[in-house]
């Protein structure tokens, strides 16, 4: 990349918690993913300070700090003091949602360097009843920090709602999977059309409203496939139970990540019913091998075309309806894949126009 005579790139010092395949959740994924992008530039510099325990060993450019026992919280302090060090020598210093306050206020306080948080999600995404601490915390950063960046028009509209704040929207890249091969169908003795989650097993992701739809649809025509496990795993497969279809249900558990593909090829659709889906990297994944998607509202839905995604409301009948609205589609699903490539482009030009602003 040729560079402008006398161009000093953004120095960017960034915190994450996790990076993959250590630790492989969708706010993980983005980091990991810019990090990589950013890290094979000219017109950026970046160095990623993650918890030692999930960090990769050896890799240039990323500081590990030991953060021991305890809550995220707790962990995440442990290392601020580190991490506002190595802000001394940065421009911009980049967190992400509720977890970054304590490092990005301090560096902030502490150096002449902008502070960006990322919101990926809130924790009314994520709760049915919200924390008040991690409630009161997401409002701090909203007061203080210097730029908010949300990953879609949806977070972008839940941060003004609930919090008052404006922020910019970047939208995170499409994560691919590859299929394996397998014929999952083959292999869990589904006859029918399979339908297909894939999630943590909490009430955000509004699994117990996909259980009251499967009860809705034709029983000898549909097998739901669940992946993931949770804290209401037991309570879900009760539900099944409870309403008995156990005959249509089957409880998969963890799947690793590169068995993935082979489930969502295999499946007729996949089923997102998600109270809260502030991206949704499950609905792109299963896209990318060209299984078409049922889901509630999400930010991935945004920079995708309509007949890609049936949308529907979080309630069984909706869901039954889409899901019947799905498996009768026709054609193949096509849309553009937005690249991490261009999600590094336009982080770089915000971290420019904003150190532009903040020198004039």
């Amino acid at each position: 990349m040729a560079l402008k005579q006398g161009y000093m790139p953004p120095r960017v010092l960034m915190l994450g918690w996790g990076f993959p395949p250590n630790v492989s959740g969708g706010l993980d994924t983005a980091v990991g993913e810019l990090f990589v992008q950013f890290d094979d530039r000219d017109d950026v510099e970046i160095e990623l300070v993650l918890p030692s325990e999930y960090a990769p060993e050896g890799r240039p450019n990323i500081e590990g700090v030991p953060t021991g026992e305890g809550g995220v919280r707790d962990r995440i302090n442990r290392l601020a003091g580190e991490f506002v060090d190595r802000a001394a020598e940065a421009d911009v210093v980049h967190t992400h949602d509720w977890f970054g306050y304590g490092p990005g206020s301090r560096a902030q306080g502490t150096h002449d360097v902008e502070w960006v948080t990322t919101l990926h999600s809130l924790s009314s995404d994520r709760n049915r009843n919200p924390p008040d601490r991690e409630v009161e915390t997401e409002q701090r950063i909203v007061d203080r920090a210097d730029h908010l960046v949300s990953v879609s028009e949806l977070v972008k509209r839940t941060v003004r709602r609930e919090y008052g704040g404006d922020s910019t929207v970047i939208y995170n890249g499409f994560s691919t999977v590859e299929p394996t091969g397998r014929d999952l169908k083959a292999e869990l003795g589904i006859d029918g059309k399979m339908l297909f989650f894939i999630g943590r097993h909490t009430h955000q992701k509004g699994i117990d409203h996909l259980l009251y739809a499967i009860e809705r649809l034709p029983r000898d025509d549909v097998t739901l496939v669940v992946g993931g496990t949770g804290h209401l795993t037991d309570q879900l497969e009760r539900f099944v139970s409870l309403l008995g279809i156990e005959d249509a249900v089957e409880f998969v558990g963890y799947v690793p990540e590169p068995e993935l593909g082979g489930y969502y090829a295999s499946a007729d659709l996949f089923v997102s019913p998600s109270l809260s889906e502030p991206f949704g990297i499950t609905i792109v994944e299963s896209l990318s091998v060209g299984t078409r998607v049922v889901a509630c509202e999400s930010g991935a839905a945004e920079v995708l075309p309509d007949d890609c995604i049936v949308e529907v409301e979080p309630d069984s009948k909706s869901i039954a309806a889409g899901i019947q609205t799905g498996l009768t589609a026709e054609g193949p699903v096509e849309f553009e894949k937005r690249t991490w490539e261009t999600v590094a482009d336009e982080h770089v030009e915000f971290y420019e126009r904003i150190l532009a602003e903040d020198g004039e």
